[in-house]
């Protein structure tokens, strides 16, 4: 073939290639007008291509960066081409998409700009794999990937349809109160009150009072009459949260409530129905304070029916990332930011790090490096300084280890996750071998859906 054949060929052969790849691809001038609008476009928007050529391109791709933020505005802006960034569009049937875009500028045969092309990525079936996950992961506002939280996750459903009395342990900043909300919500007094009480928080005259209620006239400055937090719960639930703190002489009237359902509020002669769920939860060790005596073991028992261990997050670090990803969604929306990620290093230090104020403390560092960090990444920079110390003062193995094992699933995952579930593919982004990527999975138990992105590549390519 010669030269002048060659050249002949060219666009027809890029044409074709256009039209016979998955991603959608649109091309614009310098006046923001589409030039081009291959098949897999007309497929993802559900637009023709005829109604799409020569109209501005926010009318036809109507997507959740038009406008200012727009990212091929952004690339004939700056010449750099932009790769894989998230986002969302409304198709023709007013469904909203989850898409990735990546952007670049067109030139002529002399480097002229003349416009600017957009390859765009339907993520729905990625989405639909992801939530697949994220369920197995997830339990009410708990998240997990930690074996220990996954058999909590499997046991929950069936204690919350009891009704039977709950008993929570855990240290402080594990997330009692999100279980005990998860138990809530799972029952069937989910339509009824959700009330908490921290019964370490007041001394015994006042937790009384606060937990029963009183008439008025019941002591002085008592003006009128004023419910309980149980008679608030009535129909639902009531938690109360630090019941080991509680003195002896108040486990006494707490354990005839849970005996006969039934209370007087202070100074009243009516008994009042107790038409509650009670959840306990505690920081202490209850077993060892039966013994010592401090403890009812009467009450105890009443309590302890289902009873549900949440482990620290030292020994769940597995989740570190997991937390961390949560923390940055909801501080972007209550702090308006726009917060991308977490760097390597710096998610590597978090999870080297003892946590002894547990997922609180993971939050409250999360939640003043978004203080420091004005947008983009959060680094070492923007972490507490005597955290940094301590994960440099102490390098043992196990905790080297420990990071390590976190980092690796953190990887694997999210080469799966871009790879639509395709482990194969995900094998290739991590430039390792596919039965290596396959031991990886099993030896660290990483979850994956029941189906995965060969699936949707199989059925495409038999029709």
């Amino acid at each position: 073939m010669n030269e002048e054949n060659k050249f002949l060929v060219e666009p027809a052969f890029t044409g074709a290639i256009l039209e016979s790849i998955s991603d959608g691809v649109f091309t614009v001038d310098r006046n923001w007008k589409i030039t081009s609008f291959n098949r897999s476009a007309e497929k993802i928007t559900g637009i023709p291509r005829q109604e799409a050529i020569g109209r501005y391109c926010s009318d036809v791709f109507r997507s959740s960066l038009c406008g200012e933020d727009c990212a091929l505005q952004q690339t004939l802006a700056s010449g750099k081409p932009i790769i894989g960034k998230s986002a969302f569009f409304i198709n023709a049937e007013g469904e909203r998409v989850p898409i990735s875009i990546s952007t670049a500028v067109l030139r002529d045969e002399h480097d002229r700009i003349i416009g600017g092309a957009e390859t765009f990525r339907d993520l729905s079936e990625v989405e639909v794999l992801h939530q697949q996950l994220e369920e197995r992961c997830s339990l009410g506002d708990l998240v997990s990937h930690s074996p220990r939280m996954r058999t909590l996750f499997n046991i929950l459903p069936a204690i919350a349809t009891s009704p039977s009395n709950v008993l929570i342990l855990g240290e402080t900043g594990t997330g009692k109160e999100l279980m005990a909300r998860a138990v809530h919500q799972y029952s069937h007094r989910s339509e009824g009150p959700f009330v908490a009480v921290n019964c370490g928080a007041l001394p015994d005259n006042l937790l009384e009072s606060e937990l029963f209620g009183y008439k008025a006239g019941a002591f002085t400055g008592a003006a009128k009459d004023k419910p309980g937090r149980f008679a608030l719960a009535g129909g639902g639930t009531i938690l109360l949260d630090e019941i080991g703190e509680i003195s002896p002489t108040l486990q006494v009237r707490l354990l005839r409530v849970l005996q006969e359902r039934t209370y007087e509020p202070l100074g009243s002669v009516e008994t009042l129905k107790a038409d509650v769920r009670v959840i306990a939860a505690t920081n202490r060790d209850l077993d060892t304070m039966v013994k010592e005596g401090s403890f009812r073991e009467d009450l105890f028992y009443r309590i302890n029916v289902a009873r549900l261990e949440l482990p620290p997050l030292r020994d769940r670090k597995e989740d570190i990332p997991l937390l961390v990803k949560r923390f940055i969604e909801k501080f972007n929306v209550l702090m308006r930011k726009n917060i991308e990620s977490i760097a390597p290093e710096t998610l590597s230090l978090l999870i080297a790090h003892n946590w002894p104020g547990n997922i609180r403390e993971l939050e409250n560092v999360i939640e003043r490096a978004f203080i420091l960090c004005p947008h983009g990444i959060i680094d070492m920079s923007h972490l507490p300084g005597e955290l940094r110390s301590s994960v440099k003062g102490d390098t043992r193995p196990q905790k080297m280890s420990s990071a390590h094992r976190v980092l690796d699933i953190h990887a694997i995952q999210t080469a799966l996750e871009n790879n639509r579930y395709n482990r194969h593919a995900a094998a290739r982004e991590l430039g390792i071998h596919k039965t290596t990527l396959f031991r990886k999975i099993k030896n660290l138990g990483i979850e994956l859906p029941a189906t995965d992105g060969r699936c949707r590549q199989h059925s495409e390519s038999e029709s």
